[in-house]
């Protein structure tokens, strides 16, 4: 078992909340278009924090640690992709000002993080208490993925998002922005602006990125501090990973395919614990080197064959996928 005192704790929430405080300065500061550049730059930046960590992590505490802790790593910043889509869907959706995207974004990774840290906690305390858990985590991501699979030529509906509805219906709101700001006034009113249901529709997304993401990392590691840090590691760098790769998301036709594959595995890898476990010793576990091979083929795969498949049918366009599918034309009228 991993063992970290409450130092250690602290000191990595302060690195991750001060890399935090300092994209929101920037964004509040500075409200501008972010170039390539500056996007390759911040990526390549996040990835070797991430990266020293995991090296730390080795050296302090073993290679075992260090692997489920890249492990989890690579599972969040798969899954992260998928954020990725959905927030290029929400911003063109609402139209959102490229200078604003910045604070946007920002806003999501907040959230992302505090639901993260709420499932996780919740997610510890049952998995220490109940074992069986590990059986309903497991049956969840196949059931994930299988919904995925089935969708994953679909685009999700954020105009039917039940905190969009909610939104409209108990707000008044305005339908112009008024630069950054997220209350206006109109007609002597004071009214949100547009950035306001943009920010409970991200807030909305990622309550339901959660309720997938966690699971699938406790499938390679059941310390709560690395399903923490994959998972904060992940988030952090998913605004820069925006700006740098939201031409090249629509290349990516089997991406979700490949992920409800990955929760679909990850699924099997936790009934298989479960019943190691619960039922006999004699059932084979899947091992983290195994899991790590395995996640990092699929990606290889899948992104090997979107780009051939992009190359060869450039009329070929990628879909985020969606767990419930779209409401036929009937239900909208």
């Amino acid at each position: 078992m991993l063992q970290i005192d409450g130092l250690t704790w602290t000191l990595t929430i302060g690195l991750v909340l001060g890399l935090l405080a300092l994209d929101l300065i920037l964004a509040a500061a500075r409200p501008h278009k972010v170039g390539f550049g500056e996007a390759v730059a911040w990526s390549i930046g996040y990835i070797l924090v991430a990266v020293a960590f995991g090296v730390w992590l080795t050296l302090a505490h073993g290679g075992d640690f260090g692997q489920q802790y890249f492990a989890g790593y690579i599972v969040e910043k798969s899954l992260s992709v998928d954020n990725l889509f959905v927030f290029v869907i929400i911003m063109s959706t609402f139209a959102v000002p490229e200078e604003h995207q910045h604070k946007v974004l920002t806003f999501g990774i907040v959230v992302a993080l505090i639901m993260r840290g709420i499932f996780i906690a919740l997610g510890a305390t049952l998995l220490s208490l109940f074992s069986f858990m590990f059986l309903l985590f497991g049956l969840l991501l196949i059931y994930t993925g299988v919904q995925l699979f089935r969708h994953r030529d679909e685009d999700p509906d954020v105009e039917n998002n039940v905190v969009v509805r909610t939104a409209r219906r108990l707000l008044p709101l305005s339908t112009e922005y008024d630069g950054g700001k997220l209350f206006t006034r109109l007609e002597g009113k004071r009214v949100g602006t547009p950035l306001v249901v943009v920010l409970l529709a991200i807030g909305g997304i990622d309550l339901l990125f959660a309720l997938d993401s966690i699971p699938a990392v406790f499938g390679v590691t059941d310390e709560p501090y690395l399903v923490f840090a994959a998972n904060a590691f992940a988030l952090l760098g998913l605004r820069a990973l925006y700006f740098l790769v939201k031409g090249l998301l629509d290349r990516l036709v089997y991406l979700s395919a490949g992920l409800a594959v990955i929760l679909g595995f990850i699924g099997i890898k936790l009934i298989l614990h479960w019943a190691h476990v619960d039922i006999s010793e004699s059932v084979p576990e899947i091992s983290t080197p195994v899991s790590l091979a395995v996640i990092i083929g699929i990606l290889v795969v899948v992104t090997v064959a979107s780009l051939l498949k992009t190359r060869n049918d450039p009329s070929a366009k990628a879909h985020p996928g969606s767990l419930r599918g779209s409401r036929p034309e009937s239900e909208e009228d």
